[in-house]
């Protein structure tokens, strides 16, 4: 009768397994991020490169030129850096604008648009004479001194660097949501990540490469979503590490709308299982045939719950399990998974979670924004029934509407 009450609860096994080891992935990595990143002191080769700051941009007519001028502050030797806009479908009068600044526009056009082929036709067009790609979403400001920091990085020997994406906007409860969860992902996914030595993953923007072996990377990359999430498990599979600077800021515009977070979060779920079905079975054999853990690593988040949804999901099933324990005591005998299992998970994703969200959001306006947080984990829940073609066609997220709501 046992064995027969197992094989009856193994899809419920399965599912406290699948969100079980999800919870102690980020409490490991969360924990981790409370330390500080072993540096590298030693330079490979110390010299100032010469960077080609690349932004794409399709119909980003109310933000981009403000972007493009804010990109040419930077405190790094003028002689040094381009910063070269990429226009799909702009206005005329914002492409009149840009060319009266001292920068490099580029005007492009595809029956489909993505990144990919954008930074792919600029590439093909301003050469080889740049040593550093750096990317950045039309909506990115960075810091005065992004670029110098940039180019120590690359001091240290690394090819591939991650800049710390922060929130230019935390004006309504969604962008409170959006500007929280990045912050998460930075301390778990990049920062935690280097302290325990793996790569640092990449956010699609604020990002730097090797100017010859990104160009060539690119050149086989035809994502129309998740651009960044191809690129990243090629260079991981290649054997290279990803560093992250965790003082090196841009600012990047969060979402202030449930239809937008809901559009945003589909295109990115769907990106992760089509890169997760891509890249299974090369990443088993890395991992067992040449020990590349990096490379599996990144495999896995693929498939690994999203922390909003990992989080709604412990929450909801460990109040069934202890309502059921209290007052329908006969049915919770039904259940193979005490609700002591589930209370412990619990625990462990509010710990995990303290640990990841900066001290900055403890106050009454992230307290109020909390309250939208069921209907966050609402959207991403039925964004999973929502996936099929969601990686074909390019959905676009728009920007400059920030309003003081």
């Amino acid at each position: 009768m046992q064995y027969l009450k197992f094989i009856l609860n193994i899809p419920e096994l399965l599912l406290f397994a699948y969100l079980a080891f999800g919870v102690l992935y980020i409490l490991l990595f969360s924990i981790a991020g409370l330390f500080k990143v072993k540096s590298n002191t030693k330079s490979v080769s110390k010299m100032e490169r010469n960077f080609a700051v690349l932004i794409p941009g399709y119909k980003e007519d109310s933000v981009i030129i403000e972007v493009a001028k804010k990109a040419l502050e930077q405190t790094y030797d003028k002689a040094k850096y381009d910063v070269v806009v990429i226009a799909d479908s702009f206005e005329q009068k914002t492409l009149e604008a840009l060319k009266a600044l001292p920068i490099i526009l580029i005007e492009v056009s595809f029956e489909t648009s993505t990144k990919s082929k954008a930074l792919n036709a600029a590439m093909a067009q301003i050469g080889d004479s740049y040593d550093v790609a750096l990317i950045l979403d039309a909506d990115n400001i960075m810091e005065s001194d992004f670029i110098g920091k940039m180019n120590q990085a690359f001091d240290q020997g690394f090819k591939v660097v991650q800049g710390h994406r922060i929130a230019k906007n935390t004006n309504t409860s969604f962008a409170i949501l959006d500007a929280i969860s990045e912050e998460v992902n930075n301390h778990i996914f990049r920062k935690g990540h280097r302290v325990l030595g793996f790569s640092s993953a990449l956010i699609g923007s604020g990002m730097a490469f090797d100017y010859q072996y990104f160009k060539s990377t690119m050149a086989n990359i035809k994502a129309i979503g998740g651009f960044d999430k191809e690129v990243e498990l090629t260079l991981l599979r290649d054997g290279e590490t990803i560093e992250y600077l965790d003082d090196a800021l841009v600012l990047d515009e969060k979402v202030q709308k449930a239809d937008v977070f809901a559009n945003q979060r589909k295109r990115w779920l769907s990106a992760q299982f089509v890169y997760f079905k891509r890249f299974f079975w090369s990443g088993i054999k890395a991992l067992f045939l040449k020990g590349n853990v990096d490379f599996f690593d990144k495999v896995y988040q693929m498939i690994a719950p999203p922390r909003v949804l990992l989080a709604g999901l412990v929450t909801v099933l460990t109040m069934i399990s202890l309502v059921f324990q209290a007052f329908f005591p006969e049915l919770s005998m039904l259940f193979y998974v005490p609700p002591l299992a589930w209370l412990v998970t619990f625990s462990a994703v509010i710990v995990a979670f303290f640990c990841a969200i900066p001290k900055v959001f403890y106050n009454g306006k992230t307290l109020n924004a909390l309250l939208t947080l069921p209907k966050a984990f609402g959207l991403m829940f039925l964004s999973l029934f929502r996936l099929k073609g969601a990686n074909k066609k390019f959905i676009h997220t728009q920007h400059g509407t920030i309003n003081s709501n």
